[in-house]
């Protein structure tokens, strides 16, 4: 099934993320301020939404910590940028095993494993717009890692988003996501219109080539709300891949940390290239207002 090409584009800026990128690049954002401030700039640099995980502000791992979401959400909203918040909720289902010899015990410092009440906490605590549910289990990267979300699983936090009125943004990071995130809908778990995040390129779920891009685009439901991206250096040209198979698109440090060969990105940069490429395109890029109409998103207030 072919999309058109997309002409009213958003574009989402992802922060920080949860990788190990701090000692890569001294301007990936670490404290709940420097979160914030880079939020609200990719913001005015034309993010209608921004995707937020947290940090350690002494060490820079990643962290569940409710305060530090907490912060860092009414930084956001205190500001005079608007913008769409977005947290993660994929945090509390990492899995790491023994060995190929001995699985189990499991590796406890690689192993972050919580229930879906837990790791909703700090999405009920904050109520952002949106927040993310990743649709799958997967090997992630390399070692005895595994990132994991079973169906229960997935049923529950998809049940708790639901009642918290935080819509969901689909994380497919293959065919199969796509697949299971289409029975939540059916079953109720997800309301419509549903959102949906293609995470590309990513060691071991889809590879960013073109034609796993269009298998992906074509099994998305045509009244599915639906963005993109790839990581590393090809995280600039999935700006106009996107586009180009009618989505929607995603760039920031999380993803990628270069703006060219050998020159580190700020966040800010990242979204004023992908604006530089969409208008280039004739694509018109739109604010939050848009998007909010678009995936029929009650606006939050600031706290008190």
């Amino acid at each position: 099934m072919n999309r058109p090409m997309n002409r009213e584009v958003f574009i989402t800026a992802a922060i920080t993320g949860s990788g190990a990128t701090t000692d890569k690049s001294n301007l990936v954002p670490i404290t709940p301020e420097q979160i914030a401030n880079s939020a609200i700039e990719a913001a005015k640099a034309g993010a209608a939404i921004v995707h937020c995980h947290v940090r350690d502000p002494e060490t820079g791992a990643p962290s569940r910590d409710v305060g530090l979401f907490r912060e860092v959400t009414d930084r956001i909203r205190a500001s005079d940028t608007d913008v769409v918040l977005n947290l993660t909720a994929g945090m509390g289902g990492d899995l790491t095993l023994g060995s190929v010899e001995q699985p189990l015990p499991v590796d406890e410092a690689g192993t972050d494993m919580a229930g879906a009440t837990e790791r909703l906490a700090h999405i009920a605590e904050c109520l952002p717009e949106i927040c993310t549910l990743d649709c799958g289990t997967m090997n992630f990267g390399e070692g005895d890692y595994v990132m994991t979300n079973t169906p229960a699983m997935l049923r529950a936090m998809a049940a708790g988003m639901r009642d918290l009125g935080v819509k969901p943004e689909i994380e497919a990071f293959d065919t199969g996501h796509l697949w299971l995130a289409k029975q939540l809908a059916k079953e109720g778990l997800i309301d419509a219109p549903a959102l949906v995040q293609l995470c590309m390129g990513i060691p071991w779920g889809a590879p960013n080539d073109m034609a796993t891009l269009g298998a992906m685009v074509a099994a998305i439901p045509e009244d599915w709300v639906y963005s993109g991206f790839s990581i590393g250096r090809d995280e600039l040209p999935y700006v106009a891949a996107m586009a180009l198979h009618g989505g929607n698109v995603r760039v920031g440090l999380e993803d990628n940390l270069y703006l060219s060969k050998g020159v580190l990105a700020t966040n800010e940069q990242l979204v004023e290239r992908a604006v530089t490429i969409l208008e280039g395109m004739g694509a018109r890029v739109i604010g939050p207002d848009d998007v909010r109409e678009r995936l029929k998103l009650e606006k939050r207030m600031p706290a008190g």
